[in-house]
């Protein structure tokens, strides 16, 4: 069986991790990727703080198994958020957009692990100083807000700038991608869009069928002059958003055109209308099928991988 230190560290099964994403990370989502022996994350990037005091219950009344909690630390109520894990427990949480390093002691004194996500060595490096437990180093692959390296070119530098264990993100839907994250050094991979298309994922289903109908290069970044360059679905929207863009409107229109827009595509179902955050493997993903299928079906292909690799190796 495929495991690799963070498994230990987190106390789980297999080298998964569930993105927190945005609206799509709950409890139904993140119980059933612990459950399948992964690590499910609640996504409490920017909702109410009692949102997330009942999805981490409502987690707990589904699982037995480590889960986390993911924060935004600019949102305007991450400090709520982070009084509420604290008094209601998680295993990991995991950060971005700011410095977790004032709040690490505390994290630390109630028992929790700390995993930032980064997208730069030097921002990994910086945050290592804080006493961080492991890192999640996202490409620009990923769905969402995005830096500007791939995956491929920031994981091993970020690998051999630190020493802690490191989680690759941004382009991982399958066996053969986990084992390409290990081979740069990752000790196990972050998956959102695959996650997403999955049976417990509370994403309306014309979602869901816009990533299965994608091709790889469904995906557009918009909202790289805001400094928060955003990973979707190219769509009716995203192309208004772009030609404003594009024409120079203040960028505090257009973060007012983009409000609501996430809940608008991924929940409420408006394909054209929303925004449907998206990673660049969109266009592997082919099927809606339960957490633990994609579990097993990672892992399985992860194993032939590496045999096949082996047989290369071996004296003809």
């Amino acid at each position: 069986m495929l495991k690799t230190d963070i498994c230990d560290l987190f106390g789980i099964e297999y080298p998964i991790i569930q993105g927190g994403m945005a609206h799509l990370a709950t409890a139904e989502l993140a119980a059933a990727v612990s459950n399948a022996g992964g690590l499910g994350i609640i996504g409490g990037g920017a909702p109410e703080p009692e949102w997330v005091r009942e999805q981490i219950r409502l987690t707990r009344e589904r699982t037995d198994k480590p889960f986390g909690v993911n924060i935004v630390l600019i949102a305007p109520k991450a400090e709520q958020i982070i009084d509420v894990i604290l008094e209601e427990g998680a295993k990991v949480v995991t950060t971005g957009a700011g410095n977790p390093g004032p709040y690490i002691p505390r994290f630390k004194e109630a028992g929790i692990m700390v995993m930032p996500v980064v997208a730069s060595v030097a921002l990994a490096r910086r945050l290592q100083r804080s006493g961080v437990d492991a890192f999640v180093a996202e490409g620009m692959e990923s769905g969402g807000e995005t830096g500007q390296l791939t995956t491929m070119a920031l994981v091993p530098q970020v690998v051999d700038a630190v020493k802690v264990p490191v989680i690759a993100a941004g382009g991982f839907a399958d066996g053969r991608g986990m084992v390409a994250a290990l081979s740069l050094g990752a000790q196990g991979i972050q998956m959102g869009t695959r996650f997403a298309c999955s049976e417990e994922c509370v994403a309306h289903p014309d979602y869901k069928k816009a990533i299965v109908d994608a091709s790889d290069r469904s995906t557009v970044l918009s909202g790289q002059s805001t400094g928060y360059p955003l990973r979707a679905l190219e769509n009716k929207f995203t192309r208004e958003f772009m030609s404003k863009e594009s024409a120079g409107i203040p960028i505090e229109e257009l973060f007012q055109l983009g409000v609501g827009k996430m809940r608008q595509g991924m929940i409420n179902g408006d394909v054209e209308g929303g925004t449907l955050l998206a990673g660049q493997i969109s266009g592997m993903i082919k099927d809606i099928k339960s957490v633990k299928s994609i579990i097993d079906g990672i892992m399985a292909e992860a194993e032939i991988t590496i045999k096949m690799l082996n047989n290369y190796t071996k004296d003809n």
